[in-house]
């Protein structure tokens, strides 16, 4: 009998043993804290996926002209064609985003994949169904998910879903969901809410198993007023609504449909407001559940997160920064190393668009797709069909990751500049020889450089005026005449700095590469924080296109590693590179 009993005892716990082991196979909220699959603790370090299934206007740089999705396939398809359209999709889907991106994101320091997902690639619009409330269902949006899951298990990493655009929208700030204002929004229509609820049990029956697949994050930036638009403004997108009752109804529905088929994988929410307003979303109702939150455009430090902190708090659950960026490298590395001193994980938006210098890469734009951006607003001739179709089958193919220019700054600045106050080089430079000026050493603001205004805090600040090749606030231009890089919107007090490798000691003389159409500037040069030159002012050019030379006296430089530091002790020109020659 004791045998019998022993042997019962022994199966039961290898069953519970077994039970929990799976329990632990997924990532998993617990308490305050997110545990990966193995039941530690986990930093969410996540980069999102904006651009791809997802096209925001500002993405392709068509803002103004094509601020949603929908209205850049209408214009595609008004100087080409249907097919045309399509086939563009389909190479831009092939080529935006595949497994070296994945690959890549590893490599830097991601664990994460936070991919923007469009409806309309797994169901079409409610418009386009043939029988009103039958669902039927597209294959390419389950096969780019298949993928995903492929190439995120092959680096180990984890895959949050974001359903980014839902059926009809669901915010007034149309280009975030592809909303159609011409059409019932996700709130005006029961048909769009329930193609939303059994879309996401779709995917969660397909992703059940998936132990990469890490959460699902169910509605992405919901902002919409439920509650009257208070006079217009801001308010039409929910942020002085109070109860948001139709958000959490759709939620609970979604999260409950969720349940029928998967009990394993988190389920993410976001309030309204895009994302931040979470009056009437408490306490949670499942016990597998995050809170998300989106942080843009505002101060670094405990205040501006403390009610998402009194959140995790008071219902014993994580928090998460689900969306941030669009800002300064200053900015980037400070909103990172606050999250992780509170145990917060994060998402960063995005890794790869047309125009913009805060993301890891940029996708070029060729000759006959500015021209279409020309026509679109209303700056250029109309293309021919021929033009068009390069412009697209051009940009599809340039928006393979080796065709995109690289963006290391941004890297260093989300990694390794939110760890140390050391600054490293930015490109080797060789002594004798010319150093340009944008070349400065990669660091943080007052460490390896210093510029008076270096982050966005009220969504209209530009840190980089010139909007050029950098993103830490340093305004960097390139030359109306000869295409040149230089820095640009120079005040007093700014200073660079420069790592040389020097192969032999001597006395080296600067030659400084600068135009100005006012007062010339004054240069002081440190070398290893000595003051060498006190007071170089520099040649009056012709014009601003013109360059001058203004030379110093020899410097002494040592040989190895020297740090230069270029300070502006008078502004108000440009400066586009210095030469250094032996004497």
């Amino acid at each position: 009998m004791k045998f019998c009993k022993l042997l019962l005892f022994l199966a039961v716990f290898s069953l519970l043993t077994s039970l929990d082991g799976k329990a632990q196979a997924y990532m998993k909220a617990h308490g305050q804290q997110i545990l990966d699959k193995d039941g530690k603790p986990f930093i969410i370090r996540s980069m999102g996926i904006g651009g791809w299934m997802l096209q925001e206007g500002y993405h392709m740089n068509t803002s103004g002209a094509a601020d949603t999705q929908h209205e850049l396939e209408k214009r595609i398809v008004s100087l080409t064609s249907k097919d045309f359209k399509d086939k563009f999709y389909d190479l831009w889907l092939a080529n935006f985003f595949n497994k070296r991106d994945v690959d890549s994101l590893k490599s830097w320091g991601f664990n994460t994949i936070r991919p923007a997902l469009h409806y309309k690639w797994f169901t079409p619009p409610i418009e386009e169904e043939k029988n009103p409330g039958v669902i039927t269902w597209r294959n390419k949006g389950f096969a780019l998910l298949d993928s995903l899951i492929q190439w995120s298990s092959d680096n180990g990493m984890y895959l949050i879903l974001d359903l980014h655009a839902a059926p009809g929208g669901q915010g007034y700030n149309a280009s975030i969901s592809d909303y159609d204002t011409t059409k019932p929004s996700l709130w005006e229509s029961e048909a769009n809410r329930n193609k939303t609820v059994v879309l996401w049990k779709k995917i969660a029956e397909r992703c059940k198993n998936e132990p990469w697949v890490g959460g699902y994050d169910l509605l992405n930036e919901t902002n919409w007023t439920f509650e009257g638009n208070f006079d217009g403004g801001i308010a039409k997108n929910g942020c002085q609504d109070t109860a948001n009752i139709p958000l959490k109804n759709l939620l609970k529905r979604i999260t409950g449909a969720i349940r029928e088929v998967d009990t394993n994988h988190m389920i993410i929410l976001e309030g309204n407001c895009w994302a931040n307003n979470y009056r009437g979303l408490t306490p949670p109702w499942d016990g597998n559940l995050v809170y998300s939150f989106h942080k843009y455009w505002n101060e670094n430090n405990q205040n501006a997160i403390q009610e998402f902190l009194d959140l995790r708090e008071k219902y014993d659950i994580p928090i998460w920064l689900g969306e941030t960026g669009e800002n300064s490298n200053t900015w980037f590395a400070e909103c990172v190393k606050l999250m992780e001193e509170h145990q917060i994980g994060w998402s960063w938006w995005t890794h790869k668009q047309l125009n913009d210098i805060d993301d890891p890469f940029i996708v070029p734009q060729n000759k006959y797709y500015k021209k279409t951006l020309a026509f679109w607003k209303g700056h250029g001739p109309k293309p021919t069909q021929e033009e068009a179709e390069k412009a697209f089958l051009q940009l599809a193919k340039d928006a393979k990751l080796e065709n995109c220019t690289y963006h290391k700054d941004v890297i260093d600045a989300l990694f390794r500049r939110t760890n140390t106050t050391e600054s490293i080089p930015f490109k080797e430079h060789q002594v004798p020889g010319t150093i340009k000026a944008a070349d400065y050493d990669l660091g943080r603001i007052h460490h390896a450089w210093y510029d008076s205004v270096y982050q966005n805090l009220d969504m209209n600040t530009t840190p980089n005026r010139g909007h050029s090749y950098r993103n830490d606030g340093v305004d960097i231009g390139r030359d109306e005449k000869s295409g040149e890089l230089f820095v640009g919107w120079i005040e007093q007090g700014e200073w660079l700095q420069y790592s040389l490798d020097v192969p032999e000691p001597g006395k080296y003389i600067f030659s400084f590469k600068t135009t100005t159409d006012k007062e010339p500037g004054i240069l002081q040069i440190f070398v290893n924080q000595d003051e060498k030159v006190k007071k170089l002012k520099l040649e009056k050019s012709k014009t601003v296109n013109d360059p001058v030379f203004t030379s110093s006296e020899g410097i002494t430089l040592e040989k190895g590693r020297q740090q230069v530091k270029i300070l502006f002790k008078e502004g108000g020109f440009r400066f586009y590179s210095f030469d250094l020659k032996k004497l």
